[in-house]
């Protein structure tokens, strides 16, 4: 009865060491792609957050369409170079109106009430 253990022993630190190496890289394998199909959910939920919303009305200068006046002047302070060194790059830099003359974004729309078309009766 003792001779079939030392037969048995080795074995099983043997089979144990690889049945332990494949389950560890099993959980690896499935930690990754959740992490994966997490990120994708996320990706995909911003995208349809993203969707959902209306365009902000922002102008190729990048201030707002609440900057700009009735006849498309922008009115923000915007800040420029004032002085240049040899190889012209900005040393110093002073407040400027924007030079943008005219918003040319997405207008957006005003809120309209609908009466009811159909009778709810």
């Amino acid at each position: 009865m003792g001779d079939w253990i030392w037969a048995v022993i080795p074995a099983v630190i043997i089979g144990g060491g690889w049945v332990g190496d494949t389950v560890r890289g099993a959980l690896k394998t499935r930690h990754e792609r959740k992490v994966e199909l997490r990120q994708l959910a996320e990706r995909r939920q911003l995208a349809l957050d993203a969707a959902k919303r209306p365009p902000e009305p922002v102008c190729g200068c990048t201030h707002h369409l609440a900057k700009h006046d009735k006849q498309g002047k922008c009115h923000e302070v915007v800040e420029a170079p004032a002085a240049w060194d040899a190889e012209r790059k900005p040393l110093s830099y002073e407040p400027r109106p924007c030079n943008c003359q005219q918003y040319v974004g997405p207008e957006p729309l005003g809120t309209v009430f609908a009466p009811e078309i159909v009778d709810p009766r």
